[in-house]
């Protein structure tokens, strides 16, 4: 039995969540939680809201045991980048690249 939750399009870019997301992979579930709480920055605030959610749809969906639950797979993948332009010397046009992602959390109970 597993439970997930996925955040897509989140504005952030993979290269920023990834470090996060390898800090709770295979940690169990309040371990992971900890970790995310104290780890500064953006970004692990927002793989602290997915891993949250995926305990939640545990709990509640797949009536599993909270306490036993450990994260078995978290990925992020690149979304879709948006293309901005923003103006340079000499007349040109310089491009702005504003990525974002696809995060996915996997928890099974041990």
């Amino acid at each position: 039995m597993e439970a997930k939750a996925i955040a897509k399009y989140v504005k952030m870019s993979s290269t920023k969540l990834a470090p996060v997301a390898d800090l709770v992979r295979g940690k169990d579930l309040q371990e992971a939680l900890t970790i995310l709480k104290f780890t500064p920055g953006k970004a692990s605030q927002l793989v602290e809201k997915v891993v949250q959610s995926a305990a939640a749809n545990a709990e509640n969906n797949h009536d599993m045991d909270v306490s036993r639950l450990y994260v078995a797979s978290i990925y992020v993948n690149q979304g879709p980048t948006m293309k901005r332009w923003r103006a340079m010397a000499q007349g040109r046009a310089g491009m702005i690249l504003k990525r974002s992602s696809h995060l996915g959390v996997t928890l099974k109970e041990r």
